[in-house]
């Protein structure tokens, strides 16, 4: 389980079928302007934490990553590309000056990390786009979000994959404290907030419970219905098909 199939699933328990338990559905998926331009925007972004990557230490460095690392799919005329792509490469200059100047003392340890926690029936996992440590030991998670035009503290203590990501944390470097940045590039703007180990242990709880009701789904108890989100799911037409639709 990882925090975007359990929202997924709090979203729309037939998204979440289509997307992960029944195979069909893959056949539906197209391809997204804002995950090719988010997924650009995070590669140039890792490779300029990346401590084994030494060739990426200037804003010219990071520009030259942008354009080696640009993902054209999904975008519906070469004019709305041309828009995201300048839009993108004044994120990265802003962005990486910006980084130039944090805090001395403050590590980047991993970029990209893959944690999990066994939680019994299944195993909780997640990928934190970068993390930092402090010179008192603080980990602090960095996500990246590149379609966000604002940020608070209240958005970050809220969400739900930033509290997996900090329960991953404390259960894999247990003994430090941890905190949550989302960082929202559009913006220019970052917010952060720590969860207790109080509010973390309410959480995991409810995590294994939404977890234990995921597994014991099945396409049978869940009847397509009309949501908000529906406009511009991929998963529509085939929805429709089922005689259950409504």
């Amino acid at each position: 389980m990882s925090p975007s199939r359990i929202t997924t699933y709090l979203a729309c328990p037939m998204k979440y079928l289509w997307t992960y338990v029944d195979s069909r559905g893959k056949w539906y998926l197209k391809a997204k302007s804002y995950y090719s331009f988010g997924t650009t925007l995070h590669k140039v972004l890792e490779r300029f934490h990346d401590t084994g990557d030494t060739g990426v230490s200037t804003v010219g460095d990071a520009l030259k990553v942008y354009e080696e690392s640009w993902i054209d799919a999904g975008y519906a005329s070469p004019e709305e590309m041309q828009e995201a792509y300048g839009e993108g490469k004044e994120i990265v200059a802003y962005t990486i000056e910006e980084e130039l100047k944090r805090e001395p003392g403050v590590k980047t340890v991993a970029v990209e990390k893959f944690l999990k926690y066994d939680m019994g029936p299944f195993v909780l996992i997640g990928r934190v786009d970068r993390l930092d440590q402090h010179p008192d030991g603080t980990f602090e998670i960095v996500d990246y979000k590149s379609g966000r035009y604002k940020v608070t503290e209240e958005d970050v203590a809220n969400d739900f994959a930033m509290a997996c990501y900090q329960l991953l944390i404390r259960k894999n470097f247990p003994g430090y404290d941890v905190k949550a940045t989302i960082h929202a590039l559009r913006a220019k703007a970052r917010a952060t907030a720590s969860l207790s180990v109080a509010e973390l242990q309410v959480f995991e709880n409810d995590v294994r419970l939404l977890g234990e009701q995921i597994l014991a789904t099945s396409i049978d108890d869940h009847a397509p219905s009309i949501k908000l989100l529906c406009e511009g799911c991929d998963f529509q037409s085939l929805c429709r098909k089922d005689p259950r639709y409504s």
